[in-house]
């Protein structure tokens, strides 16, 4: 029997990426699947998921404004308005469409599209990537039929019976990855001969991390180390030229790197953030990783998260506050301790849960 999908939320790659690998799951199993995405129209879902090979509509929403300036308090006055011109949006996307399901990953988009899905009695199904969950999946939980997490505890936010410990999806290339494939060091420009590092700050990028690769890149040259860093498309546009300029044998800058599954094949060391989709790729991948947690993370969620990681010795963690002064001395006591690499790496693999995608299929299938 033919089903239809519906799919909601973005706003970041944490958000479009379990998404991705929802509808890919889905598409697997049943090729006949029809999936139809819902975004907010001028984020990142609106360029990835088109990419990927998926249709989206999108809807103009936007959250809470927390500026105080005039400018957010008139973005707030206005949220109403907007949020009820999203709702008729999604009420005639939806009749439209007519899905079997609504499948909400988070972000702004899946809070008036969940919502229409209900009022419609369209059966809906929250997936949630993070510790502390956010404000659309806690309005959307009274509703839906299921909730699959990844973190223990969110009894706390969500109704008890209706939470499935699933873990995050994670993309079947990652999910597959080949260490070390001399086809991604040839993409890349890199050689296999030498030791590379990954820094990753997120798909828009983290600021902290981008200011400290700025200052070493030097570094990295004089220790014959190579270095791969995505800075996120908004600070690559304002980066200066003369730091494109200098890129050579052993720096590469990326605003945004499609295939992450040969970048993680190469790293030696990565320097992360540490929201819940790279914490669940990082697992799966198991290199030794340097967090530094973005400090305005909801309820400092990103933290707990780096937290359960480095008490358990499987990564480093490094306050935001403390990157500049610490990070590249860790960084290169990683690099010049191969046996610690394999220990860390090790311990980080055991917090892998690679059949996420299989559990959370598994619960969509029953709703």
């Amino acid at each position: 029997m033919k089903h239809r999908y519906l799919i909601s939320g973005g706003g970041t790659g944490g958000h479009i990426f379990p998404a991705l690998a929802i509808a890919n799951k889905i598409r697997k199993e049943n090729p006949e699947a029809e999936i139809l995405f819902i975004g907010a129209s001028d984020k990142m879902e609106m360029k990835r998921v088109p990419e990927a090979g998926y249709d989206i509509q999108g809807l103009e929403i936007y959250g809470i404004s927390r500026d105080f300036s005039l400018k957010g308090i008139w973005k707030n006055v206005k949220l109403p308005f907007v949020l009820m011109k999203a709702m008729r949006k999604a009420r005639r996307i939806i009749r439209e469409f007519n899905p079997d399901i609504a499948i909400g990953v988070g972000g702004f988009a899946s809070g008036p599209a969940l919502k229409v899905a209900d009022q419609l009695g369209v059966p809906t199904l929250l997936q949630e990537q993070n510790s502390y969950p956010g404000v659309t999946n806690k309005m959307l939980a009274p509703k839906a039929k299921k909730i699959c997490v990844a973190y223990e505890g969110l009894e706390k936010y969500f109704p008890a019976e209706k939470i499935v410990q699933t873990g995050n999806p994670i993309r079947a290339e990652i999910l597959n990855l080949n260490r070390k494939d001399p086809k991604a060091y040839e993409f890349f420009g890199f050689t296999p001969e030498k030791r590379t590092v990954l820094v990753v700050g997120g798909s828009l990028g983290a600021r902290t991390l981008n200011e400290t690769m700025a200052l070493h890149l030097d570094d990295f040259r004089q220790a014959d180390v190579q270095v791969l860093w995505q800075t996120g498309e908004l600070y690559y546009k304002n980066i200066d030229s003369k730091l494109l300029a200098s890129q050579d044998e052993h720096v590469r800058i990326v605003p945004f790197i499609r295939n992450m599954n040969d970048a993680y094949s190469m790293a030696d060391v990565i320097l992360s953030r540490a929201g819940a989709l790279a914490i669940a790729e990082l697992a799966v991948v198991g290199v030794p990783t340097i967090l530094v947690p973005f400090p305005f993370a909801a309820e400092d969620h990103q933290t707990y998260n780096a937290k359960a990681l480095s008490t358990k010795g499987a990564a480093v963690l490094i306050p935001d506050s403390e990157a500049k002064e610490k990070l590249m001395p860790s960084l290169m006591q990683l690099l010049e301790n191969p046996e610690e690499c394999e220990r860390m790496g090790q311990v980080l693999r055991t917090f892998a849960q690679p059949d996420a995608i299989d559990r959370i299929y598994e619960q969509i299938e029953q709703v």
